[in-house]
């Protein structure tokens, strides 16, 4: 596949695409005769992988480690599972605030359509 089929199917741009490459975030993607980037399913798989953690957060730095931790072998089973571990304690944090978030925007929503109803907005905060 080309960066461009990529980029299209991911929805990510060439640039993104290229700077996960050169930072380590997805494995050296081999390359044509001409030079031209040829990505792989197990390039995609990465490339997927990547922007599944990225949306939820998890920091470049971390993904980057997990990937050399993966290209070295089954020896890193236990620090790569540990890393995952460790993210996922934090997306659970993360998500039980953006849960609490979305029930005061709920609260707020609410309070404003009675209001558009009745004319009252009473307390506003």
């Amino acid at each position: 596949m080309t960066i461009t089929e990529v980029s299209v199917r991911f929805d990510l741009s060439q640039d993104t695409l290229r700077y996960y490459e050169r930072v380590g975030l997805i494995p050296r993607v081999n390359r044509n005769k001409s030079g031209v980037r040829d990505y792989t399913e197990e390039s995609c798989k990465w490339i997927e992988l990547a922007k599944c953690m990225r949306l939820a957060g998890i920091p470049i730095e971390n993904l980057v480690e997990y990937c050399v931790l993966t290209q070295q072998g089954d020896s890193t089973i236990v620090a790569r599972k540990n890393l995952l571990v460790e993210e996922r304690k934090k997306l659970v944090i993360k998500m039980d605030d953006m849960k609490k978030t979305l029930e005061r925007l709920n609260f707020k929503i609410d309070r404003y359509e009675k209001a558009e109803v009745t004319g009252v907005l009473s307390w506003d905060m």
